[in-house]
């Protein structure tokens, strides 16, 4: 998935560092002290830093409130698969704690039943269905350990912003 792994060729986002998640999930705590004691998984979009900054940077401005992951990704990890009421903290591409998204929706699809309005959704490029097929086909293509198939199954995902204190108070 989207989690950033110290083991990672490089090019990939820097993993976060614990003390900054501390102070990050404690300052998010002051706004929202019913959130659980504990931080929630803190990963990165993409694989690169480029790209987790530029995609952080469509969630920051409201464009992007969707993503998409493989299923077979979190088969291969032997992670549960998202589900509506998660909570993840967002690093940028140096690893640093940028903002936390609650999971709202999730439909899991092949990847050629991806709808339009999900590819809207996740705000990338010119946000058509084709666009979208490009860029994940390509993605997987390179980072997934089993790769693309056009029947592969998607996890859809839609996310709310729940705080982002370093966009709002840095």
């Amino acid at each position: 998935m989207n989690t950033p792994d110290p083991t990672a060729p490089a090019g990939t986002a820097a993993p976060a560092d614990a003390a900054a998640l501390a102070d990050f999930w404690a300052l998010v705590r002051t706004d929202h002290p019913a959130l659980p004691a504990e931080p929630p998984e803190a990963w990165a979009f993409g694989a690169t830093p480029e790209h987790a900054d530029g995609l952080l940077a469509l969630v920051l401005a409201g464009t992007k409130v969707a993503t998409a992951s493989s299923v077979w990704d979190y088969e291969d990890e032997d992670e549960p698969l998202p589900a509506v009421g998660d909570l993840s903290i967002i690093l940028d591409g140096e690893g640093r704690p940028r903002a936390v998204l609650e999971v709202t929706v999730i439909d899991i699809v092949p990847f050629d039943q991806v709808t339009a309005e999900h590819a809207r959704d996740e705000g990338e490029d010119d946000r058509t269905l084709a666009a979208w097929r490009r860029i994940h086909e390509k993605f997987w293509t390179e980072h997934s350990p089993r790769g693309f198939a056009p029947d592969m199954p998607v996890v859809c995902e839609r996310f709310r912003v729940l705080a982002a204190p370093s966009a709002d108070r840095g």
